[in-house]
């Protein structure tokens, strides 16, 4: 069921699933994806006792700004507060958190931050946390051209390229970066409804040069990115999932991340499986955060 309630900066839209018990998850999609990844995942937890809460991310979906003076940042750590904001509003004590890419990097600061509110943590390419400071140096050439939509996005260009394609362009690296999902073009139509989000240029834009230090980010949560530059470690109990065939995250995937992680630590790493796990490999993907409810 669609619910909205004002949370934070946000009027955000989620679907809640299962009955109302402390057995909570929150499952968090990633750029350029929604809910609907999650649509196989949740009756999986369902049938398993857990209440799901999947909401749009801000510049997503039926997710609003409730003022037009908020910047449209897409930030970390305003994704951060974005959750934080959302288990306060909805008096959630603790949760699951599991999600991927910007989903699943907010997952990871609430649980570095605030590992009170973290029952567990389920994080797609491990700890993702962006070192803004560090983002100057470069990687190995294999990983920096899987990141060429990120030096497009860097110019008006790559804005104009987004705003005026993003049906094209989002589909295209769903392709790069799941090159065995056979997905059909009503499902990824279905999504990209999403991407009409009024704010979701922006958002996408500013996530994508403030990592790199190219703008300024927002100053309501410039304390807690100062936080993250120490890059925190993460206490909670974790399952770090990996895809082989993950078409975006650098070579090799998450397997020299164990050093981030203080508390349990797992990985998983998924055959064939690209960069959108929950969507490719439902039942691995939930059977990770049942292994942690």
């Amino acid at each position: 069921m669609l619910k909205s309630v004002n949370a934070g900066v946000l009027e955000v839209t989620y679907e809640e699933a299962g009955e109302a018990n402390d057995k909570i998850v929150l499952l968090l999609h990633g750029f350029p994806y929604d809910i609907y990844a999650y649509d196989e995942v949740t009756p999986l937890l369902v049938s398993a006792g857990c209440r799901v809460i999947t909401p749009y991310l801000r510049g997503y979906g039926p997710t609003r700004f409730l003022s037009a003076e908020t910047p449209r940042s897409g930030q970390q750590a305003v994704l951060a507060h974005d959750l934080l904001a959302l288990i306060d509003t909805l008096e959630i004590p603790k949760a699951v958190l599991a999600g991927y890419d910007w989903g699943g990097r907010a997952g990871c600061i609430v649980a570095a931050l605030w590992p009170e509110r973290a029952r567990g943590l389920v994080t797609v390419n491990g700890y993702n946390v962006h070192d803004v400071p560090g983002s100057t140096e470069p990687s190995r050439p294999e990983n920096e051209q899987r990141h060429w939509y990120q030096y497009y996005f860097h110019g008006e260009r790559g804005r104009k390229g987004l705003e005026q394609n993003r049906y094209e362009l989002c589909k295209l690296l769903w392709r790069l970066w799941s090159p065995n999902w056979k997905f059909e073009e009503k499902t990824y139509a279905r999504t990209a409804a999403s991407f009409d989000n009024p704010d979701f240029v922006d958002v996408v834009i500013h996530s994508y040069r403030v990592r790199y230090g190219l703008v300024p980010g927002d100053p309501a949560v410039e304390e807690t990115e100062q936080r993250l530059t120490a890059q925190p470690k993460i206490g909670v109990p974790t399952i770090a999932i990996d895809g082989d065939a993950d078409g975006v995250m650098p070579i090799g995937g998450c397997e020299d991340h164990a050093r981030y992680f203080t508390g349990p630590y797992k990985r998983i790493v998924l055959p064939r499986i690209g960069h959108n796990p929950p969507q490719e490999a439902p039942k691995a993907f939930a059977d990770a955060v049942l292994a942690l409810v």
